[in-house]
């Protein structure tokens, strides 16, 4: 917890980083899962789905190294070995046997909400703590990836 340019109290900082741990190992396991449903994606969707997952999945590749920069921003290590990521993601395990284009969109339309939901939760301990820039990077990833979940929502007809 040294060398950080925060104004932000020691403890405010530990708070919040732990928050950002969890939405960078539940984003890293959701990267992941993204790039499974991209390589084994088949069906009358295929064309257009499979460029759109893997755009999800680069968008959220660069999602995780801001939280991870902005964790040690606040003074904290960021991890993500796959080890630490499948003990404590919050996600559900993906059915990697899954070939189907509209199943991959369901399944990834609730990991998405998932994600969705941590980072909202995030995004309010910062606020609690007044990480207005904390709170700020959470808002434009929570927008982006809500986007996201209304492509998929919208492809299943919802």
């Amino acid at each position: 917890m040294k060398n950080t340019p925060s104004h932000l109290s020691e403890s405010a900082r530990k708070n919040v980083c732990e928050a950002l741990r969890a939405v960078l190992t539940d984003g890293l396991d959701l990267y992941t899962q993204l790039k499974v449903a991209h390589w084994n994606i088949k069906g009358p969707h295929f064309a257009a789905l499979h460029p759109l997952f893997d755009q999800f999945a680069t968008d959220q590749a660069a999602n995780n190294d801001e939280v991870a920069e902005r964790i040690l921003t606040l003074g904290h290590l960021a991890v993500g070995t796959s080890r630490h990521v499948a003990k404590h993601s919050r996600l559900p395990e993906y059915p990697q046997d899954t070939t189907k284009d509209l199943q991959h969109v369901a399944l990834l339309a609730e990991r998405i909400g998932a994600h969705l939901a941590g980072m909202r939760a995030a995004r309010d301990v910062a606020k609690t703590h007044e990480d207005e820039d904390t709170f700020d990077l959470l808002t434009g990833m929570v927008e982006q990836f809500e986007k996201h979940a209304w492509f998929l929502h919208a492809t299943l007809g919802g």
